[in-house]
């Protein structure tokens, strides 16, 4: 059985000539990239052939890694960038963002809810994912990445290449603004209390 490797030996590793624990890098990171770029990419065969792109890039510019932030962080900044180059490349209304099904209300405000509860929030979720959807990249991908994959501030910041200030800011104008949208649209006996 083999022992899990904390990243930095990992890397050091690869470093080190070993090339086949770069198949370790991408089994522990895979999922990451694959959310990142979906937030970002409509198009399944496109998002395929970036997450490619992003490993490609990671193996080659494995030296580079300073070590002074999470491996995690590293790749998705990869993996972020080689998204928003991509939409840029391409034109953007052909290739609009989408919202990851698991975007919930409960998991946006971190609660749990009753079974007869979770039956009225189904149509206020997709309500939800569908603003979610209509929000500038940046709000989206900052809305995402704070919420479902549980990053920090810093961790955002990094990915991004914003300050922690701007990342605090856009989660703050991209919660008022679904808000906004929200009680703006619909009714509030349209929404799930």
């Amino acid at each position: 059985m083999k022992t899990k490797l904390d990243e930095n030996t990992l890397v050091q590793l690869v470093l080190d000539g070993q090339v086949d624990e770069f198949h370790e890098i991408i089994s522990r990171y895979q999922n990451l990239v694959w959310h990142l770029v979906s937030k970002i990419v409509k198009s399944e065969a496109d998002r395929e052939d970036i997450c490619q792109d992003v490993f490609v890039k990671v193996y080659k510019n494995i030296r580079s890694f300073k070590f002074e932030s999470k491996l995690s962080t590293w790749i998705g900044r990869i993996a972020y960038t080689s998204s928003i180059n991509f939409i840029q490349k391409k034109r953007p209304e052909l290739y609009e963002d989408i919202v990851p099904d698991g975007v919930t209300l409960d998991s946006l405000a971190g609660k749990e809810k009753s079974p007869e509860q979770n039956v009225c929030r189904e149509n206020m979720n997709e309500i939800l994912r569908k603003e979610i959807m209509n929000l500038p990249i940046q709000y989206k991908t900052i809305v995402t990445l704070y919420h479902l994959d549980e990053m920090n501030y810093s961790e955002i910041a990094d990915i991004t290449k914003l300050p922690i200030g701007t990342v605090k800011s856009h989660l703050f104008r991209s919660r008022k603004l679904l808000k906004d949208r929200l009680e703006m649209k619909y009714k509030k006996e349209d929404l799930c209390q």
